[in-house]
């Protein structure tokens, strides 16, 4: 006689403390706050070893270490002084922990609710599912989560399948879109204890792991402000680091401008990080510096480049991770005139914000 035998459920053990993997993930952690020091950062896990007790003594930093080495993660700087440095493996680690950390821990809400200005279907598959719409093509239908459900639902002693048992793969718009990511690295933004630049850089990086991992067809430019503005490279993110600099939101938006009048596609975006307001601005070989107040001359010129961003129908995306009153005056009055959005977010709100607003910008065509 066929039966099944129950006993006490016992978890599978988890990984001990001290093992490779979760020293890893540490590590990475660290590598982002310290713009990629790595000398910085395995300073810092010996002395949160020390304090936390993360290896439990038997599988200690210098074996941790040494298995870096041996991984592929660090390796010895060229020049031959001793120095550990990143290798390219570890740059891409730490963009898909931050794509992990900030993207995999999104909520589905709304679900199937994807909508667009233009009727018709999608032609583009995603991962998203769905219950059955009348009108949804049989190709879009599931069918193994639909048996899955056909079988929970009703048993397995009598199979069939209702339309309440479908789900259906969602499709997308295929729209190419082309985005300016510009971060803010100010000096304001590591002022008053607050550590705005390491979340500022996981979300780039994560957001450039989703375009180039899922959205090949998308293209992402990086590029930083302070004084100046200049481009950077996605494998450069890691080893982003705030200076003492004003913030000239004008010269950003000028090159965010130029990197996409060279992108063919018709659908642009720039999106801005910045905690604060412009206070400089470049008149020849000279810099216009207030950090006092907002400066109408400042302000002006930055109004003047997001009106003419508006007549190109590049919509600018704010994020404002900062709460000050006259702040939140001067996004407003910037979105206004560039017909664009703005976010004031906190630092664990950013990620989701950015995110949420691409995926909303890839299902239009922005004409």
């Amino acid at each position: 006689m066929k039966g099944f035998r129950f006993t006490d459920y016992i978890p599978p053990q988890t990984k001990q403390k001290g093992d490779f993997e979760q020293l890893l993930n540490i590590f990475m952690q660290l590598l982002t706050i310290t713009s990629g020091n790595v000398g910085e950062a395995l300073n810092w896990l010996t002395n949160l070893d020390k304090q936390y007790g993360l290896t439990g003594g038997k599988y200690g930093v210098g074996d941790f270490i040494q298995d870096l080495k041996s991984n592929g993660y660090i390796q010895e700087n060229p020049e031959g002084n001793g120095v550990f440095i990143m290798t390219a493996k570890s740059e891409q680690t730490i963009r898909r922990s931050a794509l992990e950390e900030i993207f995999g821990k999104l909520k589905k809400s709304g679900r199937g609710e994807h909508t667009t200005a233009h009727s018709g279907e999608g032609d583009e598959l995603s991962a998203d599912l769905r219950e059955y719409r009348f009108g949804d093509t049989p190709e879009q239908i599931s069918m193994t989560d639909s048996i899955r459900n056909a079988q929970v639902n009703h048993g397995l002693g009598r199979f069939f399948i209702t339309e309440n048992d479908l789900e259906v793969v969602e499709k997308e718009y295929k729209t190419q879109t082309s985005t300016v990511l510009m971060i803010d690295i100010s000096h304001s933004m590591i002022l008053y204890g607050e550590d705005r630049i390491t979340p500022a850089k996981k979300v780039a990086m994560a957001l450039a792991e989703l375009i180039t991992t899922k959205y090949k067809k998308d293209t992402l430019d990086v590029i930083v402000f302070g004084n100046d503005a200049w481009q950077i490279q996605i494998k450069d993110l890691p080893y982003l680091e705030v200076g003492p600099y004003h913030t000239n939101t004008v010269a950003g938006l000028e090159l965010a401008m130029d990197l996409l009048r060279r992108r063919k596609n018709k659908n642009k975006q720039i999106f801005m990080i910045t905690d604060g307001k412009p206070t400089c601005v470049k008149e020849g070989v000279r810099y216009y510096k207030n950090s006092f107040g907002l400066d109408r001359k400042i302000l002006n010129k930055t109004l003047t480049l997001a009106a003419q961003c508006r007549k190109l129908k590049v919509p600018i995306t704010t994020f404002m991770i900062a709460s000050d009153p006259y702040l939140k005056e001067f996004v407003r009055e910037f979105t206004r005139v560039n017909s664009g959005n703005a976010y004031y977010s906190s630092l664990q709100g950013l990620g989701h914000l950015v995110f949420e607003d691409y995926k909303r910008n890839r299902r239009k065509n922005m004409k």
